[in-house]
């Protein structure tokens, strides 16, 4: 007979929910970031190249708007081959385009990072743990922080955050795996939010071609097919020991994955780098005033939450976001790591001084470069150095991705690298 402590209490399952993921992945994103900066190219075709530079026909596609995928343009494109099938737009004409036309943009990770961090820092707001993949799209596990009966509405909560806050759209797929969740979000974009509750996985992959099962790039396709396999539903009523005869264990994996069977947890890619709070204003502002208030209450709210995870700082810093969308930082680093949210807020208020005659639409406070020491918390008495700078985080390879593309990589956004921690 079981004690007290091990007893179950009514109306409490003995088995623990199933685990509820979010896998958010932002709709073109590089070409969603260039809108930001110029509010003008909503709705227009627009590529932006990477290796590319203005007036030239050299480079690639790292990523084209939905208006410019339908003249033929994709990612990892030449783009020679993208001018053959969208001609670029003379902007410094007055007549308008003979025919078909768009905007071309080079590639520009400094502006894009420092948006893809108000993302992340969003998305860590939102859930305990948090997978970053790339610049553009993490895992977040939400298990503790929603149930199933409303994660959808989870789900939309987190999208509107990312639009509202950031000015950008993200597509979130909401499943009880992180295959299924990573599906989910292609399936509607953009804009898209698709849920797949425990015990519809299954029939969820079963009518979706081999590619689409997470794991399944174009070569693994190609020899599922000689096979006969053409959907995931096929994939479930394989054969799993010929899958593993022509794949090894990969075979396994991709037959488990397509009955919905994949256990893997979301894990963290580590502490983050920094901890920020940003507010938009309805209209730029002008009355430094009414922008130093603002910081005031964003650096208490940056310096509670780095106590809140016993997190030390070495730099504080503010951003200063100017019509259309251009982004300044000013940065001030300090001899140690320390905790002191009084000296937060002072060195912020110093630092947006700068911009008392400038229009700002947003202002944020940043907390980086931190420690997570395990024992007593140092405090800074007095400092001397002090360092303006931009932002610090840098890019790293992923080393979590699968050797084949995953769903919609191809006809996506093509990286010139993955940024592990961009918060």
């Amino acid at each position: 007979m079981p004690s007290a402590g091990d007893a179950t209490l009514p109306g409490v399952d003995d088995e623990p929910p199933d685990q509820i993921v979010l896998h958010v992945d932002m709709d073109c994103f590089y070409a969603a970031c260039e809108r930001l900066r110029e509010p003008e190219l909503e709705g227009e075709p627009l590529v932006v190249g990477m290796g590319y530079e203005p007036g030239d026909d050299i480079g690639a596609v790292a990523t084209a708007s939905y208006e410019a995928r339908e003249h033929g343009i994709e990612s990892a494109q030449a783009i020679s081959t993208a001018l053959d099938r969208l001609p670029r737009l003379d902007e410094g004409s007055d007549e308008p385009a003979e025919g078909p036309a768009g905007y071309y943009r080079t590639v520009d990770l400094e502006f894009y990072q420092s948006i893809a961090a108000d993302v992340k820092e969003i998305l860590h707001d939102c859930a305990d743990v948090v997978r970053e993949v790339s610049i553009d799209e993490a895992y977040l596990d939400v298990t503790d922080r929603t149930a199933w009966e409303v994660a959808e509405g989870f789900g939309r909560h987190v999208k509107n955050r990312i639009e509202r806050e950031v000015g950008v759209v993200a597509s979130v797929g909401v499943a009880p795996t992180l295959s299924a969740a990573k599906v989910a979000s292609d399936r509607d974009k953009p804009d898209g939010l698709v849920v797949v509750e425990p015990g519809e996985v299954a029939d969820f992959f079963a009518p979706l071609s081999v590619e689409e099962v997470h794991g399944v790039g174009p070569v693994t396709a190609r020899s599922l097919r000689g096979m006969g396999i053409e959907t995931a539903g096929d994939l479930t009523t394989a054969d799993p020991h010929a899958l593993t005869d022509a794949f090894g264990d990969r075979g396994r994996e991709l037959y488990d994955r397509a009955r919905g069977a994949d256990t893997r947890p979301v894990t963290p890619t580590g502490d983050p780098k920094s901890l920020s709070r940003e507010s938009a204003f309805a209209d730029a502002v002008e009355d430094p005033e009414r922008k130093r208030e603002q910081v005031r209450a964003l650096a208490g709210a940056v310096a509670d939450r780095a106590r809140s995870r016993g997190a030390l700082y070495r730099t504080i810093g503010v951003k200063a976001v100017t019509p259309p969308y251009d982004v300044n930082t000013r940065e001030r680093s300090l001899p140690g790591p320390i905790d002191d949210p009084d000296l937060v807020e002072r060195i912020a208020l110093e630092q947006i001084t700068e911009f008392d005659d400038a229009a700002v639409r947003k202002v944020g406070v940043r907390v980086s470069n931190l420690e997570f020491p395990s024992g007593e918390q140092a405090r800074l008495s007095g400092w001397d150095a002090d360092s303006d700078g931009g932002t610090d985080a840098e890019p790293t390879d992923d080393g979590g991705r699968t050797e084949e593309p995953s769903p919609g990589e191809e006809s996506g956004q093509s990286s010139l690298a993955d940024f592990s921690d961009l918060s």
